[in-house]
């Protein structure tokens, strides 16, 4: 601890991201990438780049980015904002739209950035429980809040709701913001973003996007959020009082090219849901009991034997997968949806280990 650590520094508890291995062998089903790469039009566009041209700055507004997320969803442009991966999105958010004079509300089990943010910003929260299941009750976000915010599907859950009592919660909610952050969206869950294409767009809706998962760039760190052109002016506003260049031109360009090829995203991800399903037979075969998943990974607990202790088993073999120690969810795992080998090599492991 330096002595020049301002206030705040002292009383933050960082984000802990997935561990990135450097093993030789490796079996990585932790950090729940793609495990089939990204659309060779990106890497192609990428490439295609002028090296000399980036000597410039590239373009601030990603207006070409923009345009292309746009068309995609049916959108207008203005509704589009753009950040260096989600997570700088998310920043955005919690600086711009979320600190306000009443607590924000997340659940209590959910992406654990939510409250590293809080902390970071001076934001005050407060955690509404999940429900036996582990699943979110939009019910349960009764009492006035300075915005409401979780995935769809929650993280590390895998759980979906519908959109329908997404529209619900935001028919009870009007006098705050609801941000619904769709990381996983593309393994089987109902997006949001239909919502905001009508000429009665929410004006608190905001929709948030990743391309490190369905669209395998997470190396690339893209982000979007999309919502009425109200708040996409306040994300801006902290943008540019931030840093008025997230996206370098490599990355614009990959991202444009990723967002065009719709084929290769709904191919890959059609495999990974295949693959999930396999997956979670396979493991109810030996015993597991595991959530309804509609993300690229499934969370799992065997009854007769501890979380930490599995993953220390799959470890030693050279498997990685992710625990977590918090309340409620310590002998549970969650593991990335890999390729099918990926996944035969992950039940055999088990198998030996719960012989």
């Amino acid at each position: 601890m330096s002595r020049f650590w301002s206030p705040v520094v002292k009383t933050l508890t960082p984000y802990v991201p997935g561990e990135q291995p450097q093993m030789q062998r490796l079996v990585k089903l932790n950090t729940n990438e793609s495990p089939y790469g990204p659309s060779p039009k990106a890497l192609a566009a990428i490439e295609g780049q002028n090296t000399a041209d980036l000597r410039l700055y590239p373009d601030p507004e990603g207006a070409a980015l923009k345009q292309a997320i746009a068309k995609l969803h049916g959108l207008d442009p203005k509704q589009v904002f753009l950040g260096n991966g989600s997570d700088e999105v998310l920043a955005h958010v919690f600086a711009g739209l979320l600190k306000q004079s009443k607590p924000v509300n997340f659940p209590d089990i959910t992406y654990s950035f939510y409250p590293v943010y809080c902390k970071l910003f001076g934001i005050d929260y407060q955690t509404i429980p999940l429900g036996d299941q582990f699943e979110i009750n939009t019910a349960d976000y009764q009492t006035p809040n300075g915005g409401i915010i979780f995935p769809n599907p929650n993280a590390p859950t895998g759980r979906s709701i519908p959109r329908s009592e997404i529209e619900a919660l935001l028919s009870r909610n009007k006098d705050s913001v609801v941000v619904i952050d769709e990381a996983y969206v593309d393994y089987g869950t109902e997006s949001c973003i239909p919502l905001l294409r009508s000429k009665h767009c929410p004006e608190n809706l905001l929709v948030v996007h990743t391309l490190s998962k369905s669209r395998a760039l997470a190396g690339l760190r893209v982000g979007f959020a999309v919502g009425h052109p109200d708040l996409i002016e306040g994300l801006e506003r902290v943008k540019n009082s931030f840093n008025s260049y997230p996206l370098g031109r490599l990355a614009q360009a990959g991202a444009i090219a990723a967002i065009e090829d719709q084929s290769h995203l709904e191919e890959t991800s059609a495999k990974v849901i295949q693959t999930r399903t396999q997956l979670i037979e396979q493991l109810n075969a030996l015993g597991f009991e595991t959530l309804p998943s509609t993300a690229n990974f499934i969370f799992t607990r065997h009854p007769k034997h501890a979380g930490v202790e599995l993953y220390q088993a799959l470890r030693d073999r050279g498997i990685i997968v992710r625990h977590f120690k918090s309340a409620r969810i310590e002998d549970f795992l969650r593991i990335t949806i890999g390729t099918d080998a990926q996944s035969g090599e992950l039940v055999a492991a088990l198998k030996e280990i719960l012989s």
